[in-house]
């Protein structure tokens, strides 16, 4: 049988008289649910009525130290005894001292001895209001608690709801900015290569392109931000990249300033994109140096999280490798610290920071699958806390890069773009490479083409196009019809087309715009040597 709390009664009976003990007990015999505690001594009256958790205290009126009105003071003056009720009791049946001891604090007077009855229903009525006095305060208490956990949930979600649409305002801005970098980088370098221009004229295109450049890292650290960057995620432990990176930490942070790495032994692997771990982690230490004037600690600390241990608010159960980049900089105030992860805002100088490096670390963590953790107090420095999920497969073996020279050929690329003026620098800078081009607007145009019998070495398309073709519809044709043929992808963004959760399959030949001559001359060479290698093999092999 469950009892009922609201019945059960906690009595403390203070009387400097040890058989009073035996009437109230005999008294609350028919109080079915309750507990009777005795004590002599009127100056323990407060401690014990906490101990006992105490809804209703009777206390003797006459008492040779401390009177019961002295008693009942005492009891309403400590904040955790205030509200319980006081019952006096006192053989004086006397109008007076009954108002003075309402007046104390007393919510019920008793003469010596009540009838057991009327000494229940008492003891029952001010025990009931003291617990339902209790339930009502628990219940605010628990309403105020559930509004301030709802105050934050609905922060939190106007938080993320900002940063989401900021995140597609500025990924679609992004994408439109790479193309227009593409049409400009595209057609500087069309004219470094059909020559004719003076040094002072080459020396502006070469600022000029300096230009491009700059703008592709800002386009590239918005995506980021955006979670629109496709990644090249690789099993990797985290360990060993910060190890790699120690002296170049040095060097951001200056002579001045002391680096400390902390390296957890046995530290876990997990899967990201190395390239841009390290640029996130490089962006916060120019943060940190920023942040300490060039002089301070730096501190990079490394460490496995269980399944157990304690997480922050907002970190999923789970287990994580946890890059910490802590440092002893001015810190940040409330209110810079609400608005730190948002791209462009920044509290340093104009021109002393575009304000990405921090909405670059957030949206990179975020497509990785993890979380990010700022700390921060006016005078205390800053802590940036990286959790990103554990990977029980072995890191990925560095591949080597290829030291292919950056040459053309005389084989035939499709070209396939809607962008018109991005179509034409390209298929201009391919021809003056040698190659024989063929270009399409978008990929149903592309597909006329493949079917039309035309041999075709190699197709590079946009993946972002309109039309009722898609750039993967068209590849997959290409397979079917052109085996030998190979297929190269470019995208400001591949958001949702050939990314998987912000992760580009490993098979998947991508090259981002804006992207480099040199850069695009290589993967082409390197995907047409691969092809006529794999041709080449069954001649060989005597299969054919």
């Amino acid at each position: 049988m469950i009892e009922d709390d609201a019945s059960h009664c906690s009595v403390l009976l203070i009387d400097d008289e040890p058989f009073a003990q035996d009437i109230i007990a005999h008294g609350l015999e028919n109080c079915l649910q309750h507990t009777l505690r005795f004590d002599t001594n009127p100056e323990r009256a407060v401690e014990l009525a906490r101990e006992v958790d105490a809804t209703v205290v009777l206390v003797d009126l006459r008492m040779p130290d401390i009177d019961g009105f002295a008693v009942t003071r005492r009891l309403r003056l400590d904040p955790a005894t205030e509200h319980i009720p006081v019952i006096l009791l006192s053989s004086e049946d006397d109008p007076d001292i009954k108002a003075r001891a309402f007046a104390a604090g007393a919510n019920d007077y008793l003469v010596k001895w009540p009838d057991p009855r009327e000494l229940v229903a008492r003891v029952r009525y001010h025990s009931g209001a003291c617990v339902a006095r209790r339930q009502r305060d628990a219940a605010f208490v628990s309403l105020r608690h559930s509004q301030e956990q709802l105050a934050a949930s609905q922060w939190a979600l106007h938080q993320a709801q900002k940063m989401e649409a900021i995140g597609q305002l500025t990924g679609g801005v992004a994408h439109d900015f790479n193309n227009v970098l593409q049409i400009i980088g595209g057609n500087l370098q069309l004219l470094k290569l059909m020559g004719g221009i003076n040094e002072a004229g080459r020396a502006r295109v070469d600022m000029a392109l300096a230009g491009v450049e700059r703008g592709a890292k800002l386009s590239s650290h918005l995506l980021a931000f955006a979670r629109r960057q496709p990644l090249q995620a690789v099993v990797l432990n985290p360990g060993h990249l910060l190890r790699e990176m120690d002296e170049m930490m040095r060097r951001v942070l200056g002579p001045r300033a002391r680096v400390t790495t902390e390296i957890a032994p046995g530290l876990w692997s997990t899967t990201a994109d190395p390239n841009q771990l390290n640029n996130v982690l490089l962006n916060l230490a120019i943060n940190a140096r920023d942040a300490m004037a060039g002089e301070g600690t730096l501190t990079i600390r490394a460490a496995n999280l269980g399944a157990g241990s304690a997480r922050p608010a907002g970190v999923a159960p789970g287990e994580y490798v946890m890059i910490e980049v802590a440092d002893t900089g001015r810190g940040m105030p409330p209110e810079v610290l609400e608005r730190a992860f948002e791209p462009f805002f920044t509290t340093k100088p104009t021109g002393q920071g575009t304000g990405l490096g921090l909405s670059m670390a957030y949206g990179f963590v975020k497509q990785s699958g993890g979380e990010i953790v700022l700390e921060s107090e006016p005078g205390r420095g800053t802590s940036v806390r990286i959790y990103l999920p554990r990977s029980d497969a072995e890191p990925a073996q560095a591949e080597a890069p290829a030291s292919a020279p950056l040459l053309g050929g005389l084989e035939t690329i499709l070209v396939v773009e809607d962008e018109e003026d991005v179509r034409s620098s390209t298929c201009a800078l391919l021809s003056a490479l040698g190659y024989y081009v063929l270009e399409a607007h978008d990929a149903g145009a592309a597909v006329d083409i493949v079917e039309s019998g035309r041999h075709i070495d190699l197709v590079f398309s946009d993946v972002i196009m309109p039309g009722p073709v898609s750039a993967l519809e068209l590849a997959a044709i290409v397979r079917e019809r052109l085996p030998h043929a190979q297929f190269l992808y470019t995208s400001g963004y591949a958001e949702g087309v050939l990314s998987h959760e912000g992760k580009v399959d490993a098979s998947v030949n991508l090259l981002q715009k804006p992207y480099h001559p040199d850069a695009l001359s290589a993967r082409i060479r390197h995907l047409l040597r691969r092809s006529n290698t794999q041709q080449a093999a069954p001649a060989h092999l005597g299969l054919t």
